[in-house]
C-alpha cells in the first residue's frame, strides 16, 4: 500500500520503514499518544530491505546456537558474557511483543514467531572439545539451563536427521540443542507494527520518499529535505527529534547531519546469498536452526547455518550465508554508496581496517569466486546427502559493518549494532547489523533513555507495564527470569 502523507512539523521523524523504526514508533506512541510521528521510507513498501524475511535468516537471536557469541579465551575457558547480553535483549523483545499481542496491537503470534529448536553443530575432535566446554559453561547459567549436549549419533538422528544423512565416516561429532529457539518473520512483524501506527491520526507514513538532506536549524530543530520519488518533488519536514533507522543508508544520513559524535565512522558492506530448498521430502525431515563455526577470516554474520524457515505459511530450508562484496549499502542502493561515504574524518580508520583485515578480504574474494559445486560442498558439511538440483540460490540483504576510530590501531571493524546520538538527544542513528532485529526493543529503550531522558520519570510506569523487566536484571534474578519467560512464552504460543 502506497502511503504519501507527511507532517510539515511532526514531533518525531523516523527514517526507514524497517523493524527498528516501527518498534521505536510504537513504543513512543504507547508512551505518549499525542506525539505526532512521521515515518519516511524510500521504497514503495515498508520492511523490504533487512527486515524482509528473505533478506535475513529469521533467527530470533538468543545466543542459543551462535558460536560467534561465545569466544574461546587463551586459557581454554569460554566467555559467555556476550551470549548472556543478547539472550536478555531478546527476552525484552519478547516481553514487548507479548504485551502487544495481549492488547490487540499485534495479530496471532504464529503470524510472526514460531518455535524452532536452535542447535550448534561441529565435527572434529578439537571443535567437539570446544563445544563441550561451551555447553558446560553455558548450562550453569539460568538462561541456558535447559540446553542439551550430545556426541551420540542416535540422539543427533533424533534432533536433526539431515545432519547424518549420507555421513559414513566415524569423525567425531557434537551438538547442542535448545527447545527455546524461535524463527521470526521480521517482515510480517514490521508490517503489523506499521499498520497499527498508520491507523492513528497522529502518525503519518510516507513511502517512496527519500531523505536527501538533514541539517540543523538555528532553533535546534532538524530540517529534512525529503523527495517524493513518485512525483519528483521535494518536501521539507522539520522536527525536534530524528531517528535514523535506515539500515545501510544510516551512515550517509548520519554524515549529512554533521554531528560531532558521527565523525570517524565508516562502513564496510557485505552482501549475502542463501541456498533455498522447498522440496517437501527434504524440508519435512529437518526442524531446527543449526549453526556451525565460521571460516577463518569470515565476518560473524557469515557463520554457516542450516535453517528451518516459516515464511507466509510455507516451510523452507535455507543454508548459508555465502558472503560477497558489493559497494551498495542497501540491496536497492547505489554502487556509489561506499565511495560516497569516504570522508576525511573516516579515511584513516577505513585504511587501517583494510590493512588489518586481509583475511576478510581474502575470504570475500574466495566467496565471490565460488561455483555452484563449491556451495554444494559447503552445504554437505551439514547435510552430506544434499543434491544440487534440490537447492536454488537466493540473494539476501546487504549488511554494513561498522568501522570505528581506534586510538592505537587507527580503526577497527566492529560487528553488531551501535547507537550514535547527539549529546542533546535530538538525533540518533543505528549503525551495524546482526543481531539487530532480535534486540530491537532493547536498542530502542536505550535510545529513549538517551534522547527522552527528561520524560522517563513520567513514562516509567508504562514502560514497566509493557516490559515487566524494565529497570531490572534478568541475568541476575533467576526467579524473575523464569516467571516472565513462562508468561511471555505462553502468550506468544512458544510452548505446547
Amino acid at each position: 500500500m502506497t502511503r504519501v502523507d507527511t507532517f510539515a512539523e511532526p514531533d518525531v521523524v523516523l527514517i526507514g520503514g524497517g523493524i527498528m523504526s516501527a518498534t521505536l514508533g510504537v513504543l513512543l506512541h504507547q508512551l505518549d499518544p499525542s506525539l505526532k510521528i512521521q515515518v519516511v521510507e524510500a521504497l514503495a513498501e515498508v520492511a523490504k530491505e533487512s527486515s524482509n524475511p528473505w533478506n535475513n535468516a529469521g533467527t530470533g537471536h538468543a545466543a542459543l546456537c551462535e558460536l560467534n557469541y561465545t569466544k574461546e579465551n587463551a586459557d581454554g575457558s569460554v566467555d559467555i558474557s556476550k551470549a548472556v547480553e543478547i539472550n536478555e535483549a531478546f527476552e525484552v523483545s519478547k516481553q514487548f511483543w507479548a504485551h502487544l499481542v495481549e492488547t490487540g496491537v499485534l495479530p496471532a503470534p504464529r503470524e510472526f514467531i514460531t518455535p524452532v529448536p536452535h542447535m550448534s553443530f561441529v565435527h572434529g575432535a578439537e571443535d567437539q572439545d570446544y563445544l563441550r566446554r561451551r555447553y558446560q559453561t553455558m548450562s550453569r547459567h539460568h538462561f541456558f539451563a535447559d540446553m542439551e549436549y550430545t556426541e551420540d549419533r542416535a540422539k543427533l538422528q533424533e534432533w536433526a536427521p539431515l545432519l547424518l544423512a549420507g555421513r559414513h565416516d566415524a569423525e567425531p561429532l557434537a551438538a547442542t540443542h535448545a527447545d527455546a529457539g524461535t524463527d521470526v518473520n521480521f517482515g510480517a512483524l514490521t508490517r503489523s507494527l506499521v499498520d497499527f501506527l498508520a491507523s492513528k491520526d497522529v502518525v503519518k507514513i510516507a513511502t517512496q520518499h527519500l531523505v536527501k538532506n538533514i541539517r540543523r536549524k538555528k532553533d535546534g530543530r532538524w530540517e529534512l529535505t525529503v523527495r517524493n520519488m513518485d512525483k519528483g518533488i521535494n518536501r521539507s519536514i522539520t522536527a525536534p527529534f530524528v531517528f535514523v533507522g535506515a539500515g545501510g543508508a544510516s551512515l550517509p544520513l548520519l554524515q549529512k547531519s554533521k554531528i560531532p559524535e558521527g565523525k570517524g565512522f565508516g562502513g564496510f558492506p557485505v552482501s549475502g546469498q542463501f541456498l533455498v530448498c522447498d522440496n517437501p521430502e527434504i524440508v519435512d525431515r529437518h526442524n531446527a536452526k543449526v549453526y556451525g563455526k565460521a571460516a577463518v577470516g569470515a565476518p560473524p554474520m557469515s557463520v554457516p547455518h542450516l535453517d528451518t524457515r516459516l515464511i507466509d505459511g510455507k516451510h523452507t530450508l535455507l543454508f548459508g550465508p555465502f558472503a560477497g562484496f558489493s559497494p551498495k549499502f542497501l540491496k536497492s542502493g547505489s554502487v556509489f554508496d561506499l565511495p560516497g561515504s569516504v570522508k576525511l574524518s573516516n579515511l584513516v580508520p577505513m585504511l587501517a581496517v583494510g590493512k588489518d583485515n586481509l583475511d576478510l578480504t581474502r575470504y570475500l574474494i574466495e566467496q565471490v569466486m565460488q561455483s555452484p559445486e563449491d556451495r554444494l560442498d559447503a552445504l554437505r558439511e551439514f547435510f552430506p546427502g544434499a543434491q544440487l538440483g534440490d537447492w536454488k540460490l537466493l540473494t539476501a540483504g546487504q549488511r554494513v559493518q561498522i568501522i570505528k576510530q581506534h586510538p592505537e590501531k587507527g580503526g577497527v571493524l566492529q560487528f553488531g549494532t551501535e547507537v550514535v546520538s547527539a549529546t542533546d538527544g535530538s538525533i540518533a542513528a543505528l549503525l551495524g547489523a546482526s543481531p539487530g532485529a532480535s534486540t530491537a526493543v532493547d536498542v530502542m529503550l536505550d535510545i529513549i533513555g538517551k534522547c527522552f531522558a527528561s520524560r522517563l520519570p513520567e513514562w516509567r510506569a508504562e514502560l514497566e507495564r509493557m516490559i515487566p523487566s524494565y529497570g531490572k536484571s534478568l541475568k541476575q534474578d533467576p526467579a524473575l527470569y523464569t516467571r516472565l519467560k513462562t508468561h511471555t512464552d505462553a502468550v506468544l504460543q512458544l510452548k505446547a
